[in-house]
């Protein structure tokens, strides 16, 4: 019996088809739906950009913000200020004077008192501090027992309040019942009127700052000789150098530049010193002493301007003040290439 095979007749001799097949897509499209992406990307990539450039800016923009409002426009304020007759009390009502309150400034024996006091207290403040300094730092640049804690204990006066600390150096130098003077009449000193007498108040104004930096600048110097290389040390061991020697030979010249920055500071800031002989006096004014006798710049300063009210000479008298910082930094800067020079 004859069997019969049928086949389906394909779609080009004309037969009926199961159905077409899928198109390919075109390229037409292909590039329809890439472009967003492409788009999408190169905008992505441009953000990417202008935040890589600018937020470095925008992180570091709030100190230059706080500098504008707390250290530049009090700075120029100042500065304008200082070339005008104006009171506290109308800010706003300046009169031009020119250069009066400068040259003024020539004639004012309150000023060159103040600039006297300032540069003694500087000077019997600064020197013995640092000196103190460096031999702290030298004792505990040696392996000790709790050496942290004696580190932590040394900057515990710069931690301490200026008020709490003058308060107390206050009943310390008390003339009749203070602990000093209490100390000196059991080896037969008498009395000392500690806020009255010259050289006595400003000794004791000296001696709050000295307890107050000599730990801080101590740490300084320790962090120097720890820098040092111990084959220095040990070079001079081996050539029968004493410590004493070993220090003066090898610690103080790989020092010179701490040392030099120490004492730029410090003179920075024996130059701004206010609220230790602010809170010494004893009537708690800006006087200095009954006699001015421990009257800094900056207790000239606050008085010509917050008790007295008179602001352009204030604004003088702060400027004067910062010729004379610019005048110490640029003393800094020739010492410092001589220092180079000769290293």
């Amino acid at each position: 019996m004859a069997t019969r095979h049928d086949t389906a007749a394909s779609p080009l001799e004309g037969g009926a088809a199961p159905g077409r097949p899928a198109k390919e897509p075109s390229e037409d499209s292909s590039q329809g739906s890439s472009q967003p992406d492409e788009k999408r990307r190169a905008k992505l990539s441009r953000r990417w950009q202008r935040d890589m450039r600018w937020s470095p800016y925008a992180f570091v923009s709030p100190f230059f913000l706080l500098f504008l409002a707390f250290g530049l426009f009090p700075l120029v304020y100042t500065g304008w200020a200082s070339l005008h007759q104006v009171e506290l009390t109308a800010p706003t009502d300046m009169t031009w004077v020119g250069l009066k309150n400068y040259t003024r400034i020539f004639d004012d024996d309150f000023f060159w008192n103040a600039a006297r006091n300032t540069l003694t207290i500087g000077i019997i403040s600064t020197v013995p501090q640092l000196l103190m300094a460096m031999g702290i730092a030298h004792i505990l640049n040696y392996r000790l027992r709790a050496s942290t804690f004696y580190r932590v204990a040394i900057l515990a006066p710069y931690a301490t309040s200026i008020a709490a600390a003058s308060l107390v150096f206050v009943l310390l130098f008390g003339r009749d019942y203070g602990m000093i003077n209490w100390a000196l009449g059991m080896i037969g000193v008498d009395n000392i009127d500690w806020q009255n007498e010259t050289w006595a108040s400003q000794a004791a104004v000296s001696t709050i700052v000295i307890w107050r930096w000599t730990g801080y600048n101590a740490l300084i110097y320790l962090a120097a000789m720890q820098a040092i290389p111990q084959d220095l040390y040990e070079s001079a061991a081996l050539d029968g150098a004493s410590r004493w020697k070993q220090f003066l030979h090898v610690t103080l010249p790989s020092l010179r530049p701490t040392i030099l920055f120490t004492v730029v500071v410090s003179t920075i800031g024996a130059s701004q010193v206010f609220g230790e002989p602010l809170l010494f006096d004893a009537n708690k004014g800006a006087s200095g002493g009954s006699q001015h006798q421990f009257q800094t710049l900056g207790l000239y300063l606050y008085e010509q301007g917050w008790v007295n009210q008179h602001l352009g000479r204030a604004s003088a008298i702060a400027w004067a003040m910062f010729l004379i910082l610019i005048v110490t930094g640029i003393i800094n800067y020739v010492i410092s290439r001589r220092l180079r020079a000769s290293g």
